[in-house]
């Protein structure tokens, strides 16, 4: 009997836009997937890359948050485009 992954929706995803689904059902795998594409490709991980993976993406989302709300306009009041 082959087992099937049980996806669900990663809790950093916006449930409106980019939405990521994770399975971790099966030992020794985590499957990752676009929900767009429920029959699209899947990526598996063994559970050390993906912690790597994760923590690389937590990393930059927190690095660019940063940057964002530290944001300071340049110093002779000229637009940015």
């Amino acid at each position: 009997m082959k087992t099937r992954f049980q996806f669900r929706k990663s809790s950093f995803s916006d449930p409106n836009h980019e939405c990521v689904e994770i399975a971790t059902n099966i030992p020794g795998i985590v499957a990752i997937r676009d929900s767009k594409s429920p029959h699209g490709p899947v990526i598996r991980f063994s559970p050390g890359p993906w912690g790597s993976f994760r923590e690389a993406l937590v990393t930059s989302l927190s690095d660019s948050l940063h940057r964002v709300t530290h944001f300071q306009p340049p110093p002779d009041g000229s637009q940015l485009d």
